[in-house]
């Protein structure tokens, strides 16, 4: 087997129990509950695939015992969290919950936090986080990683967004975890989109080189930041999105430079509506994120087609 065609160490799948940006915000009053039978559905396909990590965004999905003020029309008991991922360690997945403290009026990624939101790394802030996040953890029993978003970070200032990562480094660390955090450097490759790259060159230089740094970009394919992420010390994975060239490209790079994983996004509601969508893109890009893992059986079909700038601005 050649370099190229070895499976990575960590061959991850984002799935959503629900999610913040512009787009989900827009139809958030009508949002559903997470559909669970579609998403041990999902489970299944990606084992079969070869996955081998399931990171769940959680967000305000759940009903929270310490934060009940949480609940919205969508949320779903723990219980059916706890269906998720025993489904997911039975076929040998592993689990990583996923909360996103990225500051933004224009992205709104933790706007699930509200009211709480609104208070700006306080202590109050940080001990409502640590409450959560001990109660996904409860649930999640995650082995490594807690992921953290802090994509698209535009509220906060250059030493606060690093002070912030600081901060839940240390919150996970006494938890016995890894920090997962999205870095933006790549995909921000326009005029907008500068500040959010700058954040990650600024708290790349900052913060613990234990922090696992994520490099998204759906646009294209680059190494520079891998090489200059990896000098410095860092685990990357890379999340290429769903195109089959990028995701091909980003697989040699990761390869390459010592990548440890691949993380596929797809960043639609998990609802009946969009099964196909979903089954269909992890049977048929799974086998490029998967390569090298025996047995793994899958469908070869073309990406859904997005506006591309719209993702960058929108995601």
């Amino acid at each position: 087997m050649s370099k190229i065609e070895r499976p990575l160490p960590i061959r991850a799948y984002l799935i959503h129990l629900t999610h913040y940006d512009p787009r989900w915000c827009r139809r958030k009053k009508r949002e559903k509950p997470f559909d669970l039978k579609l998403g041990l559905e999902v489970v299944d396909t990606l084992a079969d695939v070869g996955f081998n990590m399931l990171i769940i965004d959680v967000a305000d999905a759940v009903k929270y015992k310490s934060h009940p003020e949480l609940k919205r029309q969508y949320s779903i008991p723990m219980s059916s969290l706890k269906k998720l991922v025993k489904k997911a360690k039975d076929k040998g997945l592993e689990v990583v919950p996923k909360l996103n403290f990225a500051q933004s009026g224009i992205h709104r990624h933790n706007h699930w936090f509200r009211p709480h939101h609104g208070l700006f790394d306080t202590g109050e802030y940080w001990r409502y986080a640590g409450q959560l996040m001990d109660e996904l953890i409860a649930v999640c029993r995650p082995k490594r990683f807690f992921h953290v978003g802090m994509d698209e970070d535009h509220d906060r200032a250059y030493t606060q967004y690093a002070d912030a990562i600081k901060t839940m480094h240390m919150m996970l660390k006494q938890r016995g975890l890894r920090t997962v955090i999205w870095n933006d450097t790549s995909a921000m490759q326009w005029a907008a989109g500068q500040i959010h790259a700058e954040k990650s060159l600024y708290a790349e230089q900052r913060i613990p080189k234990d922090v696992v740094q994520v490099v998204w970009n759906y646009g294209g394919v680059s190494d520079k930041q891998i090489k200059r992420l990896r000098r410095r010390g860092f685990e990357v994975w890379v999340a290429p999105g769903w195109n089959s060239d990028y995701v091909r490209g980003w697989r040699e790079v990761a390869l390459k430079h010592g990548s440890k994983g691949m993380l596929m996004t797809f960043w639609v509601p998990c609802r009946p509506y969009n099964r196909s969508r979903m089954i269909k893109i992890i049977n048929g890009l799974g086998p490029f994120y998967c390569r090298g893992v025996k047995g793994a059986k899958y469908e070869q079909v073309a990406p859904p087609v997005f506006d591309m700038d719209k993702l960058r601005r929108k995601r």
